[in-house]
């Protein structure tokens, strides 16, 4: 997949069975959004984007990104970021991220909030690589018992990189 073929766009109805199909592929059931959430989700005043590989015959969904925001605040929180395993390691989840990005920038956010499993090494490496540092540990977090890390990275207003 080249970069041409990546296309990032917000999700609709249309993409419910795709992104409980991707939420299963990426995550365990335990941590997975199950179809009746993610259709809240799309009909809330948060933000879905997903990704689609555009360079074969049909689109094929292959990440998304579920942004949370609140009214009274100024910080966005990634509630969920998930790339399909057969599309590991091509740039997209920092693709997906930096549109998040955006988004919360359009919305008036000045922060970018996530947690993140302590042993998921991969996913800190690219938080940090991107700006965002762990405010804390929250013991216990996962249905589990895994704990997480709260991440957090300022996001510029007026720019288009982190600041």
């Amino acid at each position: 997949m080249t970069n041409r073929a990546l296309f990032l766009r917000p999700a609709s109805l249309a993409d419910l069975n795709a992104l409980v199909a991707l939420e299963k592929a990426c995550f365990a059931a335990i941590d997975a959004f199950q179809r009746p959430a993610l259709r809240r989700l799309l009909l809330s005043s948060n933000t879905v984007i997903v990704a689609e590989d555009r360079s074969g015959p049909s689109p094929d969904l292959i990440g998304e990104s579920i942004i949370l925001f609140r009214a009274t605040s100024r910080i966005a929180r990634v509630y969920s970021i998930c790339v399909a395993p057969a599309a590991s390691g091509r740039g997209v989840a920092r693709a997906l991220l930096e549109a998040s990005m955006a988004n919360a920038r359009e919305r008036g956010c000045d922060r970018l909030r996530l947690e993140v499993r302590k042993s998921n090494i991969k996913a800190i490496g690219l938080y940090e690589s991107m700006g965002f540092a762990t405010i804390a540990i929250k013991r216990g977090y996962y249905g589990d018992g895994e704990s997480a890390l709260q991440m957090e990275c300022p996001i510029a207003i007026t720019a288009g990189v982190p600041a």
